[in-house]
């Protein structure tokens, strides 16, 4: 078993509210979540532990960035409905394109330039060109509840949870159309989803206290028991593990052909719901607000060893 142990004392931060999406930029060692409470991008320096800054966006909800540029892209709900790009040395939002929904994830493709966002409580995703800051597409979903979208990075298909119909739809790049549909009876709810590249496999976990293994192509290959209730999850490719939050850190050891199974776990905060790797470091971040009063919000690192 890992023995997971905080780095250091949770940091309380000037602005209070609820967060959604955090990501870790492992290259230019930053840690990036989306504030949604208080409509900010949370920064952190991911070595020093340090809050570099919280920068005023919108009502945030998916991050995620590009190593090459560095820049951060991030999806704005409620009314104002866009995807930005933020430069995180200057802590400025450089550009804004409009979008016809309220943005919940997002994912980015690095080699084809491409921004996802998919809209919440919503049956479409919508595709931004990174180069020019424009919306270049719409993909037409079934149900009425994405979560979680994820991109291979060879092949380049799409993945997006569809939490009210319990399944998976993999979308082709090129023509931004659904090419198949796997179902995950066993789950419900379906809420984090995570690709892996290196085994060509796909993590799915329900609201019903299942974790499920699919293939690309639909095979269920593997099933297991989870603890809780799960929101967030993130994959550690290097070390092949998933860590998972929900008021708890789990992490779970992922194979090839061997069934998931839990091999760490640390109580955080009733709140807690959203964390994220450091791939260079295995380090795992998390932030989260009062759960009752939201009316302070917290990040913090946790390690582990043997």
């Amino acid at each position: 078993m890992l023995v997971l142990t905080p780095a250091a004392p949770p940091q309380k931060l000037a602005t209070a509210g609820i967060f959604d999406y955090v990501t870790v930029d492992a290259v230019h060692r930053r840690v990036y979540a989306a504030h949604e409470g208080a409509s900010t991008l949370l920064v952190v320096d991911a070595d020093r532990g340090k809050v570099l800054r919280e920068i005023k966006v919108g009502p945030m909800h998916g991050v995620a960035y590009d190593v090459k540029t560095d820049r951060v892209f991030v999806g704005v709900g409620e009314d104002l409905h866009a995807v930005s790009e933020v430069d995180p040395r200057t802590y400025r939002v450089t550009r804004t394109v409009q979008v016809p929904g309220h943005v919940d994830a997002i994912a980015y493709d690095p080699e084809l330039h491409r921004i996802y966002a998919d809209e919440d409580e919503g049956t479409r995703i919508f595709v931004v060109d990174s180069k020019t800051f424009k919306r270049i597409g719409t993909i037409a979903l079934p149900g009425h509840k994405p979560e979680y979208i994820q991109v291979d990075p060879v092949s380049h298909a799409i993945y997006q949870n569809i939490s009210d119909a319990h399944e998976i739809v993999v979308i082709d790049p090129q023509t931004l159309k659904i090419t198949k549909t796997i179902p995950t009876p066993e789950l419900q709810e379906n809420h984090p989803l995570q690709y892996d590249p290196a085994f060509h496999a796909l993590y799915v976990a329900g609201e019903n206290g299942l974790l499920s293994v699919y293939s690309p192509t639909g095979k269920h290959l593997q099933t297991m028991r989870y603890p809780t209730r799960v929101d967030q999850c993130d994959l550690d490719v290097t070390r092949a593990l998933l860590a998972c939050g929900r008021g708890k850190i789990t992490l779970v050891k992922l194979g090839a052909s061997s069934k998931p199974t839990i091999v760490g776990q640390i109580d955080v905060a009733p709140g807690m719901k959203t964390l994220a790797v450091d791939q260079k470091t295995g380090d795992i971040w998390v932030v989260w607000s009062d759960k009752r009063a939201h009316d302070a919000a917290y990040v913090q690192r946790f390690t582990y060893k043997r």
